[in-house]
């Protein structure tokens, strides 16, 4: 059955706003004080705004020659934008509400219009390659860099980390603006059109950015916009604004109505999310190893031999050890995970059935499978084959084959369930997870549960790895002919330069066949994970034979998230979650907790570093350490990606009510070091469910920590997440003690500091939250690590 929901009105971003009336809209002036500092002045006065979707009332002057921008408000002059170099200017005409201009050198129109509570900033290229303005500099800045920042130009650690970076504005701000906090206003710019977009960053010595972007020759679309607004420094305000623009544009939609459409988004509410790793047939604790050599036998082995040449390097390490445990009469426990991926590897091989070797087998449904055809088996049928000829041979040394992997599957979900977890999300790293153990997706609905797989169309590989399933597509054809080049012709790399990147344009067939054959085995997902395609990652593809924009790169990766939510009735989830994708999906990893420094050698390649995140690959049934090993940050990171100061919920205030937000699965709830106490109390701040990568080991060591969090975080995200953010404040001068409210009534007031905090009478202890939900008090003690 098809359902369908409201799209983003992409396009409505990408066209100039009409002219509108000449008079200046007045802003209702507010009069509640809450004694806290705003996020644009520690230590001020935080005004709460009664309609905080009006801007205040400014006037404007610009200087062509230099295109410097100035805006007075109240009596305040501030420049919007720094003097670029003097220009030769020709066509310069001038109103009262409106001035145009060419630049005949830069091959360049310029028109800025008056409107009623804004301007409309227009630049036409007529021959231009690229330009680069806005060039702004400000005492702060609120940037919606993933979930929101607050950075004091003058922050020693925010300069170094920004010195001479270079940012794409579509993949790293979850929203369409940014905001300069001066004196005594803030002055917002809406980015009309969000694609070929850099931010540059200098720090002489104050922080300052530069807009630049770029016409390819591609794209017949030779202009880029801004909305300029002036607003009260203060977050609310400046997301409020923001969020009144996209609805009335009608790029808004809730998770009522995501819900209205798919009722399974409801299961969402209140669940934390958890990535399981049960990727593997047989795990340790299921085997006999004392009996293992004995039952292998000769034949058998040399059968396994021939299959495991194929797996290269661990497959010689599979080898070497099953000879070696011949000679033994014990089994080492780096021989175990040897044999283990041994194992794993040849039974998802098509040609591990054998009929000489198997020619006896008594197993009934092992008989019906072959009689059926080993060509004709999907991979559900496959594997369930190959597992009971591995039974055939190992008998009494392993159990059952429905029991095979339940320590880490089936058994997890009984301890979860008994836990008291009623709902949660739980991703599988692919979906032969789920081919490997069906019942346990079978399981996973009964519960209640949503059970996704991670899927991704981003990378394609000429050589394929059963590993890296995703990179495999049954059209061969791909590879040389639907694949992304640069303007010289050259093949754009996929993920760590593997392989190339797919033109999404041309991936739709693919995207139904993969789905199509996925479903068709049974297996019952309800939602799905798209890697990247909501991260805001465009290319324009230059191939003669398929030349793309990044408008059309954006819209294609859309298209095959409606197609999978609406034809097979999946809850939708990507990678960021970017607010261009917010009307197809329902939540997100990545915007909460980004990926931390990727550039950073200590800690992507040097293994003896502290820092270093760990790499992708695991032995058989473990979690990768990159997702996995506990790691401290350094100072600057922490300051930059943690440190509570610098967080503002501007994509919180905007969209609350309609993308669930979580972090990146490489920044797990656990992942950091000495920091899982404070990224607890801002899960509860900002409403962001938990995230952790489980297997029976660390549910074990960790459900204490887990479940103390969760049985105050499940019922307050179950009711937060149906309300918008109304408002939020900083309490004190260090910026350590912050507000959150959720519709009316719905309080939570953290106290990340080292001292007690006393908030309307009511006491917020150290590193803890205060949660009041109309006359009901709740409390969380994060405690110290």
């Amino acid at each position: 059955m098809k359902r369908h929901i409201p799209r983003l009105i992409v396009l409505a971003l990408l066209l100039q706003m009409a002219s509108g009336c000449e008079s200046t809209a007045q802003v209702q002036q507010t009069s509640e004080q809450t004694g806290a500092a705003t996020a644009g002045q520690p230590g001020g006065q935080k005004q709460l705004a009664k309609q905080p979707e009006q801007a205040l009332p400014f006037s404007f002057e610009v200087k062509p020659e230099t295109f410097e921008l100035f805006v007075e408000s109240g009596g305040s002059r501030e420049r919007a934008s720094e003097p670029l170099p003097a220009r030769r200017v020709e066509n310069l005409h001038k109103s009262e509400q409106e001035v145009s201009w060419n630049y005949p050198d830069d091959k360049l129109q310029v028109k800025i219009a008056k409107e009623a509570d804004h301007l409309q900033i227009s630049l036409t290229s007529t021959g231009a390659e690229s330009f680069s303005w806005p060039q702004v500099k400000a005492q702060s800045y609120m940037l919606p860099l993933g979930e929101g920042k607050w950075i004091p130009a003058a922050d020693k650690a925010w300069q170094s980390f920004l010195r001479e970076e270079s940012l794409s504005f579509s993949e790293s701000f979850s929203m369409r603006f940014f905001a300069l906090n001066q004196e005594k206003f803030a002055i917002f710019y809406m980015v009309d059109n969000m694609f070929n977009n850099t931010l540059d960053f200098a720090a002489d010595p104050a922080i300052s950015m530069q807009f630049t972007h770029e016409f390819p020759s591609i794209n017949p679309d030779k202009s880029y916009s801004f909305r300029l607004y002036v607003t009260d420094n203060d977050p609310v305000q400046i997301a409020g604004l923001y969020k009144q623009i996209i609805q009335n544009q009608g790029e808004f939609t809730t998770l009522a109505q995501k819900a209205a459409a798919n009722p399974n988004v409801e299961k969402l509410y209140g669940a934390p999310h958890f990535y399981i790793w049960n990727k593997t047939f047989l795990a340790e604790d299921d085997v006999k190893w004392a009996m293992l050599a004995k039952k292998l036998g000769k034949d058998f082995t040399n059968w396994l031999v021939k299959l495991l040449v194929a797996n290269k390097e661990d497959g010689q390490e599979s080898i070497a050890q099953l000879k070696e445990i011949m000679k033994q009469d014990y089994v080492a426990a780096y021989q175990r995970k040897a044999i283990l991926n041994g194992f794993n590897y040849a039974l998802r091989s098509r040609d591990f059935y054998n009929p000489q070797l198997f020619a006896g087998i008594a197993d009934s449904k092992a008989k019906a499978l072959i009689a059926k055809g080993v060509e004709q088996l999907d991979e559900v049928e496959l594997y369930e084959l190959n597992k009971r000829l591995l039974k055939s041979v190992l008998q009494d040394a392993v159990p059952a084959v429905e029991q095979w992997g339940d320590t880490d599957s089936l058994k997890l979900l009984q301890k979860m369930q008994q836990a008291g977890i009623a709902r949660a999300w739980i991703g599988l790293p692919d979906w032969t997870a789920a081919y490997m153990k069906p019942a346990f997706i079978g399981q996973a609905n009964d519960a209640g549960y949503l059970i996704a797989t991670y899927d991704s169309y981003h990378s394609i590989h000429k050589e394929e790895n059963p590993d890296w399933n995703t990179a495999i597509f049954a059209d061969k054809s791909l590879y040389e002919k639907a694949t992304i080049a640069k303007k010289n012709g050259e093949k754009k790399g996929g993920f760590l330069q593997r392989g190339r990147l797919l033109n999404p344009t041309l991936s739709l067939p693919s995207v139904k066949q993969r789905m199509s054959e996925i479903m068709g085995t049974g297996v019952r997902f309800n939602s799905w994970f798209i890697d990247v395609d909501a991260a805001g990652e465009f290319h324009d593809d230059y191939s003669k034979e398929h030349t793309t924009t990044q408008q059309q790169d954006m819209q294609a990766k859309l298209a095959r998230m409606n197609y999978i939510r609406d034809e097979w009735d999946m809850v939708i989830g990507s990678e960021t979650g970017n607010d261009f994708a917010s009307g197809s999906i329902a939540y997100a990893h990545g915007i909460e907790t980004p990926v931390i420094r990727w550039s950073d050698p200590d800690m992507r390649q040097n293994k003896t570093s502290p820092y270093y995140v760990g790499g992708y690959w695991s032995p058989a049934g473990e979690i990768p350490e990159r997702y996995a090993k506990q790691v401290p940050l350094k100072d600057e990171y922490r300051h930059v990606y943690l440190d509570p100061a610098y967080s503002l919920p501007l994509f919180k205030l905007v969209y609350n009510e309609s993308v669930i937000t979580s972090h990146h699965w490489e920044w797990g709830s656990l992942k950091i070091k000495g920091e899982v106490g404070t990224r607890m109390l801002g899960e509860l701040l900002y409403n962001v469910p938990p995230l952790y990568h489980l297997d029976n080991r660390v549910w074990e060591s960790n459900k204490e920590t887990i479940m103390r969090h969760l049985q105050v975080w499940t019922p307050f995200h179950q009711k937060a997440v149906q309300r918008p953010m109304t408002d939020f404040a900083v309490l004190t001068k260090d910026r350590l003690v912050q507000k959150a409210v959720y519709g009316q009534d719905l309080q939570v007031i953290v106290n990340y500091s080292s001292k007690d905090f006393t908030y309307e009478n009511k006491l917020v202890k150290a590193k803890s939250a205060l949660i009041i939900d109309g006359s009901i008090t709740r409390t969380f003690q994060a405690g110290v690590e």
